[in-house]
């Protein structure tokens, strides 16, 4: 039976979950997610549990945060003051905005927190700072 080692190429169905059992992706109902294994495609903590898996295996995977997201960084979040966003741009807590950095590049940003003054934006990965559990089926190995 051919395993999976790195270099492959390989389909996967999905279902990741926060430790309280929340889920925040899956690719039920959608096309298996197709990667390189050990390209830096997907996250650290998820490849690494790929090699050594045959087709049609399902295992779940404890991913910690280290290898998925990494920490939350405190110097990620930036106060920004309330009266430079535009009217227009939605402020409630949760929205995912796009800014551009001092350098020109595109930054996804959180609103993490509003007061009349400032607008608290979150540069860090919506999932920095969690431990991940994800439920893995190897569909085929190409």
């Amino acid at each position: 039976m051919t395993q999976v080692k790195t270099g492959d190429t390989v389909n996967i169905h999905y279902r990741g979950t926060l430790q309280d059992g929340t889920e925040f992706d899956s690719s039920q109902g959608r096309d298996p997610l197709q990667f390189e294994v050990g390209s830096g495609q997907i996250i650290p903590g998820l490849d690494k549990a790929l090699p050594g898996m045959a087709e049609g295996e399902r295992k779940t995977v404890e991913v910690p945060c280290a290898e998925a997201y990494g920490e939350a960084r405190p110097e990620a979040r930036h106060d920004v003051p309330r009266a430079t966003i535009p009217d227009h741009i939605p402020l409630d807590i949760g929205t995912r905005l796009q800014m551009q950095s001092p350098d020109g590049k595109a930054v996804s940003v959180t609103v993490a927190h509003v007061t009349e003054e400032a607008v608290t934006l979150d540069a860090n990965h919506p999932l920095a700072g969690e431990d991940l559990t994800f439920e893995i089926e190897l569909v085929s190995i190409d």
